[in-house]
């Protein structure tokens, strides 16, 4: 049995803007990943929270981070063959005051951890979708900085990827932020990513058969 944790934000988690609650199972991206043609011998660990960035915390959100419970989680959830991350769009908003090279400093952290806990465990980054263009007027925690921002982050994870000898997916090549609320994927996008991550998971399970 093949286990990949799935560590994200809200977009991993299954956020729905219109109803503010969670998609059920069968809409979430990581809950289609075997329908989609992932080898049913396989447990998929989802790890999402919404507001999850790769190293800051807002202050009245002080959890957030992911680098503060990444390596308690690889610990509970061990033995491990795969490490899914998708994070950095809440890396955006604009008081965090970043660019694309302190996020990429931030995705480097966590990839350190992962690489502390296991020399191999397979990891694959995957670059976030971007933000749309009205997002501000729905989050006023972004703006026009956080949107240009989201759309440096397929090539700054792509040379990261290859700095870490890693695998690598854009999300944005596969779908797009809902119109609710220009941030979050809607079930049509989940469903777009589902189809795309299951068949880029199970290639690298298949490539790399004797990972443990």
């Amino acid at each position: 049995m093949k286990r990949i944790l799935c560590f994200g934000d809200s977009n991993t988690w299954g956020y729905n803007p219109i109803k503010q609650s969670r998609y059920p199972s069968g809409i979430r991206w990581t809950t289609l990943l075997h329908q989609y043609g992932l080898n049913k011998k396989t447990q998929v660990i989802e790890e999402g929270l919404c507001g999850r960035t790769t190293v800051f915390n807002e202050e009245n959100r002080i959890t957030r981070a992911g680098s503060a419970v990444l390596p308690v989680l690889l610990e509970s959830h061990a033995p491990l063959d795969l490490v899914v991350i998708m994070l950095g769009t809440n890396d955006c908003k604009k008081c965090f005051q970043t660019n694309q090279d302190t996020i990429s400093q931030g995705i480097e952290v966590l990839l350190k951890q992962i690489r502390d806990f296991s020399n191999t465990v397979k990891i694959l980054l995957v670059s976030p979708i971007t933000l749309g263009d009205d997002v501000y007027l729905h989050d006023l925690a972004f703006d026009q900085h956080s949107i240009r921002l989201s759309y440096q982050l397929k090539k700054a994870y792509q040379n990261i990827a290859y700095k870490w000898d890693i695998d690598f997916l854009a999300a944005s090549d596969f779908a797009n932020a809902g119109d609710d609320d220009y941030e979050h994927l809607n079930e049509q996008g989940h469903r777009l990513l589902g189809k795309a991550l299951a068949y880029k998971i199970q290639s690298i399970l298949e490539d790399n058969k004797d990972v443990r």
